[in-house]
């Protein structure tokens, strides 16, 4: 499962980060490292961008972003 299939308000932690060079590392620079866990805050009407809660901030993603990161969901949550 990927960031962009979580629910509002579902909970998950980072399994892994893909993207290549710099997209790679950019996501990793804004603190999405695996092993860290993410929820889902809210998505914007058109559907993107998502806005995610991470480390205590907010932080706004675009789907297309969001597909290469690979969550575990929570479970019972």
């Amino acid at each position: 499962m990927t960031l962009n299939e979580l629910k509002t308000g579902e909970s998950a932690v980072i399994k892994t980060v893909g993207g290549e060079g710099a997209l790679r590392l950019r996501l990793l620079d804004m603190g999405l490292i695996p092993h860290t866990k993410v929820t889902l805050q809210k998505v914007a009407p058109m559907g993107d961008p998502i806005e995610i809660l991470i480390r205590g901030y907010e932080l706004t993603l675009r789907i297309d972003d969001a597909k290469n990161i690979e969550v575990i969901a929570e479970e019972g949550k």
